[in-house]
C-alpha cells in the first residue's frame, strides 16, 4: 500500500491517536504542538466508551482495571439531599492524562515537536507545506488539523466556521479523597451523583488520583456544574482583579475571589448539602465556557480536520475524546481501503465523519437545550426539550450513553468493514 508523510497540527489526544495509528501502516508522521511544555499536567476527568478502548487496543495499549474507576451507581439527589432515584450503570471514569501519557510514549521523541505555532499552509498538486511562527516550514503529503476548537488549520479554509457559545459555562473542580470527612467521602466519592434544579445541571464522579491511582482512599472526586451565564456576565467573570479581560477563558488562578464566592453561595442555595460540601472543599475551582461547532466539510485537498477541529459537541454525551479516537481510526481505515489513493480516502473520510460529527453536535444541543434557554426564553416560549421534561432515570441514562445505545450514532460510529 502506498504511504506518505503526514504533519499533525496539535499534540493532544486526537493528534496522538492519528499519529500512532498512521504509523501502524507505515506512514512517516510528525506532530507539532503549540505549547512549549509537556501536556501531562493538563486535562481533567473524562468519561470512557468501549469504542475508545478498541482504538487503544489497536495500538497495543493494555486496557485493564487501572484504566479508571469503575462506577456502577448513579444517584439523583433533590435540593435537600434526599435520594430520589438510583440507576445501575457500569462505567469507567478516568482522567485525561491516563490516555495522554501512553499515547505520547508510543511516539518517538524526534517526531513530536513542542513550541511550534502553526500559522498557515500552502498546497500544490503534489504536496502541502505547513508554516510556523518561528519561520520554519515542513513539506508533506498530508496535513491533519487536530488543533482543537479554535483550530488555526480550519480557520484558513473555513473562516466562516466559528464556535458558538451555548449560553452556559461548566464550573469544575477536584478534591483528593483523603480530604473528605468520612461520612461525606462514603456518600459522594464512589458514586456518580446528579442534581438538576431548573436551569442547572450538576454531576459528580470519581477520577484517578495522583499518579493515576485508582485505589480507594487515593482517588479524587470531580464535580462539573453546567450553569447558564449571559455573554456580558461571562465577560465580567473573565476579567481579573487588575481589570484585564481574558476573553472567554481565564486561567484559574486569575479568577476574582468574589466570582468564586458567588459561585459557592449559589451552589449552597441550589444543590444537595453534600454536593455543596464538595464544591466548598475545592481549593481552586475553574470554569470553561461551553461552545459547539460544526464544519460543512472536513477535507480540503491534502488537508483534513479531526476531533474538535472538525466538530465540537457539547460535553453532555462525554464523547469528545472518543470522537477524536474514532475520527483517527476511520481515517486509517479509509486510507487502507483506498489502497493509498489519497483523494478517494479523504472523500470517504469527509462524508462519513461529517455525518457522525453533525449528529454529535445535534445530540449535544438537544441534551443542553434547557440550559441554553434558561436565561433567554420565558417558560411559555420554550420547547419540551428546553423545559427538560425528562424523568430522573432517563436523565441519568443519557449522560455518557454508550454509542450502541444512541440510535442516530450507533450505526455510523466507525467503518463497518474494518480492515484488520
Amino acid at each position: 500500500m502506498k504511504t506518505g508523510h503526514a504533519l499533525i497540527i496539535g499534540g493532544s489526544l486526537g493528534g496522538l491517536f492519528a499519529a500512532n495509528l498512521l504509523r501502524l501502516i507505515g506512514w512517516e508522521v510528525d506532530v507539532y504542538e503549540r505549547v512549549a511544555e509537556d501536556l501531562a499536567t493538563r486535562g481533567a476527568g473524562i468519561a470512557t466508551h468501549d469504542e475508545m478502548f478498541d482504538a487503544l487496543r489497536r495500538l497495543g495499549v493494555v486496557i485493564d482495571d487501572t484504566i479508571g474507576i469503575k462506577v456502577s451507581d448513579r444517584v439523583f439527589y433533590d435540593s435537600q439531599g434526599h435520594e430520589i432515584d438510583r440507576l445501575q450503570v457500569d462505567r469507567y471514569m478516568s482522567s485525561w492524562v491516563r490516555f495522554y501519557r501512553p499515547l505520547k510514549d508510543l511516539l518517538p521523541e524526534k517526531n513530536y515537536h513542542f513550541a511550534h505555532h502553526f500559522t498557515h499552509f500552502v498546497e500544490n498538486a503534489d504536496s502541502v507545506t505547513a508554516y510556523f511562527a518561528d519561520g520554519s516550514s515542513q513539506q508533506a503529503d498530508l496535513i491533519i488539523g487536530a488543533d482543537g476548537i479554535w483550530s488555526a488549520v480550519r480557520s484558513q479554509w473555513l473562516p466562516q466556521v466559528k464556535p458558538e457559545y451555548a449560553g452556559y459555562v461548566a464550573w469544575r473542580g477536584m478534591v483528593e479523597e483523603q480530604h473528605f470527612p468520612k461520612a461525606l467521602r462514603e456518600e459522594i466519592v464512589p458514586i456518580h451523583t446528579y442534581c438538576l434544579p431548573e436551569g442547572q445541571y450538576m454531576l459528580t464522579y470519581p477520577v484517578p488520583g495522583q499518579n493515576d491511582d485508582t485505589r480507594p482512599g487515593f482517588r479524587r472526586a470531580n464535580f462539573v456544574w453546567y450553569h447558564p451565564v449571559l455573554p456580558e456576565k461571562l465577560a465580567d467573570m473573565c476579567t481579573d482583579t487588575t481589570g484585564k479581560s481574558h476573553g472567554v477563558g481565564i486561567p484559574p488562578h486569575l479568577i476574582r475571589p468574589e466570582v468564586v464566592s458567588e459561585m459557592r453561595a449559589l451552589s449552597r442555595s441550589l444543590f444537595a448539602p453534600q454536593i455543596a460540601d464538595l464544591v466548598d472543599l475545592v481549593k481552586q475551582p475553574f470554569f470553561q465556557a461551553i461552545y459547539d461547532c460544526a464544519s460543512p466539510r472536513i477535507a480540503h485537498g491534502r488537508v483534513v480536520l479531526l476531533g474538535d477541529a472538525a466538530f465540537v459537541g457539547r460535553p453532555h454525551s462525554g464523547l469528545g475524546t472518543t470522537k477524536a479516537a474514532l475520527d483517527a481510526q476511520y481515517l486509517l481505515d479509509a486510507l487502507m481501503a483506498a489502497d493509498g489513493d489519497l483523494p478517494r480516502a479523504l472523500a470517504d473520510y469527509n462524508d462519513s465523519r461529517c455525518l457522525f460529527g453533525s449528529r454529535v453536535v445535534s445530540r449535544g444541543r438537544w441534551l443542553g437545550a434547557h440550559l441554553s434557554a434558561h436565561l433567554t426564553k420565558p417558560k411559555s416560549e420554550r420547547t419540551a426539550e428546553e423545559l427538560c421534561h425528562r424523568s430522573t432515570s432517563v436523565t441519568m441514562r443519557e449522560f455518557g450513553a454508550r454509542l450502541c445505545d444512541i440510535p442516530n450514532l450507533a450505526g455510523i460510529a466507525k467503518r463497518t468493514e474494518l480492515i484488520e
